[in-house]
């Protein structure tokens, strides 16, 4: 099959070649002749025609075509059967709507050619059709003589293919997806108009054709602004799209973005208040497009499809920056992108603001304020960990304390306070960067996350000598998480004179305090809780078969969320069983005859205050 980009070339040449000739009446350069007997009488000549006999005529003189009756050099204007004509070759009158007519048509034709291919709308047929239009319409206002005539033929030839694939390919996408409707058509014509600075219409009208308020700010792989990056996406053919999936997921409280592709589809999902709700995806070719515009924006390779990559971008909205942390992979049907959406408005300034309850407050705050030791959080990914630490840090006074921190990224940011990126590319590690700030004279020290045995060693090295240390490690309880340290090869001495405090901790959704409604729960699930059934008058759940959704809440039954503890503090007699290897069950026995609760019961606090529900407490409590 010929290749549609050669066509267009032969169609420009045709045009360029029959242009002067077939636009206007035929033009020839004809000799004056002699007419016997002088000038007929009553003629009034117009002046000699001097060169006519050249060709083409000396520069300065003008070109002459058509028919008409020399007499004595001169010519009959009035002759109503004189048909000369004069000036240049070419009709520009003529020749430029057409010549408009086939740059039109040269984009429509490349357009028709990338979304067939990209839909899979029989794109084989579908760039035929538009390439046999193209052809038989520029043929045909070449051979009809009437021009007018021939301009319309060409037109229609040209359009109606095009029409039919319009018709054809909007049948096969959603409506917001749709071109050449009414909505679209006003939706291009607000977006031309905004960009020479002209806004017409309401704020919704005006907001929807040039997309959602938010302005994104590219970053290069040592996570440096790079304002060139915004540039390359800013006409981009995903860009609104990208636009508004990023300013919806920050409305909606989102915490992840994930961009799952499908077969014929990129499937995007939001992460909620913990929980992962569907939102509109979009079809194969502006899906593609988004990907495209995220990896640019934080400078991945957009040609390598199949590696894992990472990076990050910013976001400028409502006058506060936003940043994202990004990660792609892979898949069978495409490459999916997840987002974590780091928004510093939503940090915690301090342990007060945790939702703890107030012998937990001051619990962990006697554990912070030490001079040395090792206060671990443990839990699951997307528990709060990291956020626990950085209300700790906050609540002591950086002004007296060198705090320095080690993360793998930097999350947020905190005034006073020496933050280090672990960069694993360049062969920064936690352990080295770890044995290195050692020697900056710190006070306080974070390390992001313990995930080896050298660091962790050290970790246990620097609360032994003086320094005081928070980190995280994967856990799924307090007691896990300290046999944890023994498993990655701490001696058992080193942990028991290390650790000071251990606090596991979960997120479950708050209910939403507009339309939460109380019922009286089953007393069978009292007893199997360990509650007094007679003493429990009514639990809180989300609305059961509500008719008016919640704008409060999106109409899920949950806003926010709030902190499931479980707080093991390291005493003396602790320590000797810690170092003499006792069995889990023994120190266990220990704790809880010192006070501690287990997760499950503090979950169950929050349940009988109405904060949460049964239902999500054991969702995500075991």
């Amino acid at each position: 099959m010929l290749d549609y980009r050669i066509t267009q070339r032969l169609l420009v040449g045709l045009t360029l070649w029959i242009g002067g000739g077939l636009f206007v009446p035929q033009a020839v350069a004809q000799p004056p002749g002699e007419v016997a007997g002088g000038a007929i009488s009553g003629v009034a000549p117009l002046g000699p025609i001097s060169g006519v006999q050249k060709f083409p005529p000396p520069l300065g003189e003008r070109f002459y075509r058509g028919n008409g009756e020399f007499v004595g050099g001169m010519f009959d204007a009035r002759n109503p059967f004189t048909s000369w004509q004069s000036g240049y070759y070419l009709s520009l009158l003529k020749l430029v709507p057409v010549l408009l007519c086939l740059m039109i048509w040269i984009h429509s034709s490349n357009w028709v050619h990338e979304d067939s291919r990209d839909l899979k709308v029989r794109p084989v047929h579908w760039n035929s059709l538009q390439l046999l239009g193209g052809f038989g319409g520029f043929m045909l206002v070449s051979i009809i003589p009437m021009y007018v005539g021939g301009f319309f033929a060409m037109l229609t030839s040209c359009c109606v293919p095009f029409s039919m694939y319009v018709l054809e390919r909007n049948q096969r996408v959603p409506e917001n997806a749709r071109v050449f409707t009414r909505a679209h058509i006003q939706k291009w014509t607000l977006q031309q108009l905004a960009k020479v600075g002209i806004r017409i219409g309401t704020a919704a009208a005006i907001e929807t054709a040039i997309g959602a308020p938010i302005e994104f700010i590219g970053k290069s792989k040592t996570g440096r602004k790079d304002a060139s990056r915004s540039k390359q996406v800013e006409n981009s053919k995903g860009y609104l799209a990208c636009k508004e999936l990023v300013y919806d997921a920050i409305m909606r409280r989102a915490t992840d973005i994930h961009l799952e592709p499908k077969e014929d589809e990129l499937a995007a999902r939001l992460r909620i208040d913990g929980v992962m709700f569907p939102t509109d995806p979009f079809d194969k070719a502006v899906g593609d497009a988004v990907t495209n515009i995220i990896k640019v924006l934080c400078a991945m390779d957009i040609t390598e499809r199949r590696r894992p990559q990472d990076g990050s971008f910013a976001a400028l909205l409502d006058g506060r920056e936003i940043d994202f942390r990004v990660a792609s992979q892979g898949t069978r049907h495409g490459e999916k992108i997840s987002m974590r959406i780091l928004d510093q408005s939503n940090s915690v300034s301090s342990i007060d603001d945790l939702g703890m309850r107030k012998q937990l407050v001051d619990g962990i705050r006697a554990v912070i304020t030490q001079p040395h030791g090792l206060f671990l959080c443990c839990g699951p990914t997307g528990a709060g960990k990291s956020t626990t630490l950085y209300a700790a840090i906050n609540d002591l006074d950086s002004d007296e304390r060198n705090i320095i921190t080690v993360e793998d990224p930097v999350e947020y940011k905190m005034d006073g306070v020496t933050q280090i990126e672990i960069n694993t590319k360049a062969g920064q590690s936690f352990a080295g960067s770890l044995r290195s700030i050692l020697r900056q004279d710190p006070d306080v020290v974070m390390i992001g996350e313990i995930r080896d045995e050298e660091t962790a060693k050290i970790a246990c090295q620097a609360a032994n000598t003086g320094h005081m240390v928070f980190s995280t490690v994967h856990a799924n309880d307090t007691l896990t998480a300290l046999y944890r340290l023994l498993d990655l090869g701490v001696e058992p001495f080193m942990v028991s004179t290390s650790v000071s405090a251990i606090l596991g901790q979960r997120l479950a959704r708050r209910l939403c305090p507009n339309c939460r409604e109380a019922y009286k729960p089953n007393p069978e699930l009292l007893k199997q809780a360990g509650l007094p059934a007679n003493k429990i008058e009514k639990f809180y759940r989300p609305p059961q078969g509500r008719k008016e959704p919640c704008t409060n809440c999106g109409d899920t039954g949950y806003r926010g969320r709030i902190g499931v503890y479980e707080f093991l503090n390291i005493s003396e007699r602790m320590r000797d069983l810690i170092r003499d290897t006792a069995a889990m069950s023994v120190i266990k026995a220990e704790a809880r005859k010192e006070g501690m609760l287990y997760m499950r019961e503090e979950g169950l606090r929050l349940v009988i205050r109405g904060v949460t529900s049964i239902d999500e407490m054991l969702r995500v409590v075991k």
